[in-house]
């Protein structure tokens, strides 16, 4: 079956460099793609544009979103036809409300605060993490060379997508699943619990360890997926 991967904030098709191999070997066609993030002057609708070029035309696939593509996903499944929706550790767009309306309403960010702050402005509302505060929020229980690794990856990210009212003006009538990350730090496990139940109609999926399964235990997750997908 094809399985498109979307990324979050910061990251790139890189992140699932792990993953993809273990969802092939269950027999699983991935595919992955790179996001404009750092571009300010676009959003959520532009992310999705991003997506649906490449996948096959007549395909159906299923769209994994991981943290903000949670944003993205559904906007694609409102364009063309997709098999069902996976938000791994991911926001729930709400039609009307921009990601940031919802952050002050919801307990959706991560319940441990980070100990460091490295937040780079680059202007335009673009900023970059550094990496001592991106291995505490995406990568605390990475091994130090895959936290290493990954920091060196990330790239600035707008905050427009954020910002933004969501595109999504109706949730699509597609199969969503969610999957909660037990120890997650940038997304609070109780909040995507509750999404999953009050928004999904369905009881997430769980799996250990923090906000990036895809680098610390990719095994772990591609059963996890492999499961939803059915």
């Amino acid at each position: 079956m094809d399985v498109a991967l979307v990324h979050g904030s910061y990251h790139g098709a890189w992140c699932w460099d792990l993953l993809r191999p273990e969802l092939e070997r269950l027999g699983h066609r991935v595919i992955t793609m790179d996001l404009p993030i750092s571009d300010p002057t676009l959003g959520a609708a532009d992310y999705a544009r991003t997506v649906e070029s490449v996948l096959e035309p007549g395909s159906e696939p299923v769209l994994v979103g991981h943290s903000m593509a949670g944003l993205v996903i559904p906007l694609v499944a409102a364009n063309r036809p997709i098999r069902r929706l996976i938000f791994l550790g991911a926001f729930l767009p709400s039609p009307g409300r921009s990601a940031n309306d919802q952050r002050a309403t919801e307990p959706i960010d991560g319940r441990v605060a980070p100990t460091t702050s490295e937040w780079i402005d680059i202007g335009e509302n673009v900023w970059m993490v550094g990496p001592k505060t991106a291995t505490e929020l995406f990568f605390p229980d990475a091994t130090p060379a895959v936290a290493r690794w990954a920091t060196q990856r990330l790239r600035p990210q707008s905050y427009r997508v954020l910002t933004e009212t969501t595109p999504l003006e109706a949730w699509p009538d597609v199969e969503s699943r969610s999957i909660v990350c037990r120890d997650d730090r940038a997304i609070n496990p109780a909040c995507v619990r509750a999404a999953a139940r009050e928004r999904l109609g369905v009881e997430a999926a769980e799996i250990s360890g923090g906000h990036s399964p895809f680098l610390t235990r990719p095994v772990e997750l591609a059963l996890a997926i492999d499961q939803l997908m059915s």
